[in-house]
């Protein structure tokens, strides 16, 4: 696993500020999520700038994959609220109490939002490029002309340009992951959620996966809200580092400040154990 050792990262840029009375793109307010018995998350406070790009960490179990799958929306609170760009996501207060929002607002919120997997998650019974332009064609109603297109452009920047025609069954893990990733883009999405994307791959493909989302990083303005254990990328391209145990944020900070110098105990030995470090 790649550490992020001597010499220390430049700096990572900051987002564009925004304005006093502009919204956080993603705000959790006391949001609870359990499943039977077993409490996940707990009274989650956090939010999430425009532009930024926020790692989140800390050991398998401790609810960073619900935190994007409940964003998603593949999941669903047990309490509490999530806002997009000051809208509720799923539940919002009327009249004193909480009540799920009109399936149409969701919907809606969704589409600015784009998500990679783990497991890719394409359709095997359609090309590379069906794959792509699926959504783009059926859920922001572009024409066929314009979504082949980008995603032609995608495939390229991605590093893919002769296999629009290929199936997913055809592909390497590491070359599936970067169509997910084409096709995640390809609805220009506002936040963009990562999660594990490269736990699944060969370890040789991990570096030109990584490669390809630190170049949308780099270039554009969206929202990143990332769930990885490659500390490497972590550092290198988040603004704000959060370290999850247990459901709750044990400590969260600059990344250069969380992968230097934790405060907290249980922060330094996961760093520790994660980067082989004694």
């Amino acid at each position: 696993m790649p550490t992020p050792t001597d010499p220390a990262p430049a700096a990572v840029a900051e987002p564009a500020p925004a304005s006093s009375a502009e919204p956080p793109v993603i705000e959790f307010v006391d949001v609870e999520k359990r499943f039977g018995d077993n409490v996940v998350l707990k009274d989650l406070n956090f939010s999430v700038r425009r532009g930024e790009r926020v790692t989140l960490i800390g050991p398998s179990g401790s609810g960073k994959t619900t935190i994007l799958r409940l964003v998603m929306t593949l999941e669903e609170l047990t309490g509490g609220y999530i806002y997009i760009d000051g809208e509720p996501l799923t539940h919002q207060q009327r009249d004193g109490k909480r009540v799920p929002v009109p399936k149409k607002q969701q919907k809606k919120l969704r589409t600015r939002i784009g998500m990679v997997f783990q497991q890719f998650n394409l359709f095997p019974n359609m090309t590379v490029l069906e794959n792509i332009i699926e959504a783009p064609i059926h859920v922001l109603g572009q024409s066929k002309k314009d979504a082949v297109a980008k995603a032609h452009s995608l495939l390229e920047q991605v590093g893919l340009p002769d296999k629009a025609e290929a199936h997913p069954t055809s592909l390497s893990g590491g070359q599936q992951q970067r169509v997910a990733i084409a096709r995640a883009l390809a609805m220009d999405p506002e936040i963009l959620l990562l999660d594990e994307v490269t736990s699944a791959l060969d370890p040789e493909v991990v570096g030109d996966v990584l490669n390809i989302l630190r170049q949308v990083a780099d270039t554009t303005n969206v929202t990143m809200l990332i769930v990885t254990h490659e500390m490497a990328f972590a550092r290198d391209v988040s603004h704000k580092v959060m370290m999850f145990d247990g459901g709750r944020v044990v400590e969260e900070g600059h990344p250069e400040k969380i992968f230097t110098n934790p405060e907290h105990e249980r922060t330094q030995k996961f760093l520790s154990a994660v980067l082989g470090e004694s």
